[in-house]
């Protein structure tokens, strides 16, 4: 966490996790408002944005069987409009997920960032590009840089 003018600068990770041509997406039952997301969190004190990426996917899908294979690179993304002084500057990263799963499970992180009541997650695969829903709050923000990472046209 940095200050920048004033404004808390919160460093986050974002996983894209694949399977095949698959992007696992999540919603919140309790809470339909947080939108359709991907794995995401904050960095842990000494935690490099590779470590903290993995982390966090382990800890929000419950799934193990998950390999890094690369940066995919960092967006900034003001979160003041949301009410809150603060502006998450963001690593992207494209993990495989290696082992079988459900079509669709749920899972509840176990360690939520706020300290609070552990959130229920519902995890599916979405079919890339075409399929995969519009993501909340700039979590599709290089998703075109995964496209191109997998060879997949996002145009028809």
């Amino acid at each position: 966490m940095a200050e920048g003018g004033g404004v808390k600068i919160t460093n986050k990770v974002v996983a894209y996790i694949t399977r095949a041509d698959h992007l696992l997406v999540f919603t919140h039952p309790e809470a339909p408002e947080a939108g359709i997301q991907v794995p995401a969190g904050s960095l842990e004190p000494g935690e490099s944005p590779a470590e903290g990426a993995l982390r966090e996917a382990i800890e929000e899908t419950g799934l193990t069987a998950l390999t890094l294979l690369a940066p995919l690179g960092e967006t900034d993304f003001d979160i003041r409009p949301f009410g809150r002084e603060e502006v998450h500057h963001r690593y992207f990263f494209h993990l495989e997920c290696t082992a079988p799963t459900p079509a669709i499970w749920q899972h509840r992180d176990p360690w939520p960032s706020d300290g609070g009541p552990q959130p229920l997650f519902e995890f599916y695969w979405a079919s890339m590009p075409h399929s995969v829903p519009l993501l909340i709050g700039g979590f599709g923000d290089l998703l075109p840089v995964l496209y191109q990472r997998l060879q997949l046209k996002e145009s028809a």
